[in-house]
């Protein structure tokens, strides 16, 4: 059996370029950081109010992938269980559940209905940590790593347990739920923290036993994607980058790998009632363009809160974003980079024989486009398919690149894009 998809789950992948991440839990509640619990040393106790109270009235997850749809997102990923151990879904295997909350009832089922609906692919973020479970040790990355006593209760732990119990919640998710695109595993942590300082105490692939797990995700699923993870590199399918952009395309021991990016709006991941902190939405849909550009796909984020909506600047954000993606989504979807080399304050990206020019810069009239010059039949903007006109070379010293003449005032969108339709090679 492989430890990796088949390339063409892997392919259409690709071809999404942009999705939806959601995080969502009793820390929406507390509304300042998913990782609430470990910032401030909570207990179980202390957190327990979050559970008593948790009743998302206002969950309507097709309004969550309406809205994604209209954004342009072509796949969403839900936080099934993050690090506080919350489950979102019915799990026979614990009480520590939405259905024992005043909800009552299964978030996940809904959720994957509704973007299956919506023809988006579906993904489960699940987290290989747990600071809830009676058996999960207390370590550097735990809310009682400070606690004395915490620690020496780790004698009565037995992580063995812990791990049956992480692949039995996985083997609920994937034969509960039908065809599940893709397991987004977080995180392992061997021999560094979060800082990327030394810990003795980490945990990886050994404490998970990730390589049994991921052939029981495999055997489930065959063509489900999983990222990287497990501490296991041969199992996986793509590389995440968090909240950063790439130089250029991602590699791994000297090798271009499939990469998705997974960005914020405002830096926290849960919801953060206080943090305004918001991405612009031009700054995004940059970022998603430069994903593309390098070979990679953008997962942005979003945090409901403990009602179950998103937050009204977000949805603004993402319908910004969506009016961009409206004109322009032909650039991004089933796209990817060229092996053109874009001109400064732009990006390529290309699809077939279109070759897209992304504006970030807006210059004074013309921009040239080097080795370009007699490859392109026609120009024109993808906003309103208004000609570009273009100029070839008219002497040697002009060397062979493609100058296209501009207007003075800039189309009114994020970022201009040019298309421009290449001669067969």
């Amino acid at each position: 059996m492989s430890l990796r998809a088949p390339v063409a789950a892997v392919r259409r992948f690709q071809s999404w370029r942009f999705g939806l991440f959601v995080h969502w839990g009793l820390y929406s509640a507390a509304a300042r950081h998913e990782w609430v619990k470990y910032r401030e040393r909570l207990t179980d106790d202390q957190y327990q109010p979050y559970f008593d109270t948790f009743d998302p009235d206002l969950y309507e997850p097709s309004a969550w992938a309406a809205l994604a749809r209209e954004a342009g997102m072509r796949y969403a990923v839900l936080t099934t269980k993050h690090h506080d151990g919350f489950c979102l879904w019915d799990s026979d295997l614990t009480d520590y559940k939405v259905t024992r909350t005043p909800h009552g009832r299964d978030a996940v089922g809904p959720f994957a209905d509704a973007f299956r609906a919506a023809g988006l692919g579906i993904g489960f973020y699940h987290s290989l940590i747990d600071w809830h479970h009676p058996d999960f040790t207390v370590d550097s990355h735990h809310p009682q790593r400070d606690d004395a006593a915490a620690r020496a209760g780790n004698a009565e732990r037995d992580m063995n347990r812990y791990t049956d119990y992480l692949h039995g919640q996985v083997q609920e998710l994937l034969t509960r739920y039908g065809d599940v695109d893709i397991m987004w595993f977080d995180f392992s942590y061997p021999d560094k923290d979060i800082h990327e300082q030394p810990i003795t105490d980490g945990k990886g692939r050994t404490a998970w036993a990730s390589e049994r797990l991921v052939r029981t995700v495999r055997s489930l699923q065959p063509d489900i994607l999983l990222n990287d993870r497990l501490d296991l590199p041969a199992s996986a399918d793509f590389t995440t980058a968090e909240q950063f952009q790439p130089a250029g395309p991602v590699m791994v021991d000297g090798r271009p790998v499939v990469w998705e990016g997974c960005q914020t709006l405002n830096g926290s991941w849960g919801y953060d009632r206080d943090n305004l902190d918001d991405k612009p939405a031009d700054l995004l849909v940059r970022m998603l363009v430069d994903s593309v550009s390098k070979d990679g796909n953008l997962l942005l984020n979003v945090g409901p809160n403990a009602r179950g909506e998103i937050d009204p600047r977000a949805v603004r954000t993402l319908r910004e974003i969506g009016a961009w993606m409206r004109l322009h989504s032909a650039a991004i979807h089933d796209a990817g980079p060229s092996t053109h080399q874009a001109p400064d304050g732009c990006r390529y990206t290309q699809r077939g024989d279109r070759l897209y020019l992304h504006l970030f810069s807006w210059p004074m009239k013309h921009v040239r486009l080097p080795g370009l010059a007699g490859r392109a039949r026609y120009a024109r903007f993808l906003n309103d398919h208004s000609e570009v006109r273009r100029t070839e070379p008219a002497a040697a010293h002009e060397g062979d690149a493609l100058t296209l003449e501009l207007p003075i005032q800039r189309p009114d969108v994020a970022v201009p894009v040019v298309e421009l339709a290449l001669h067969e090679s």
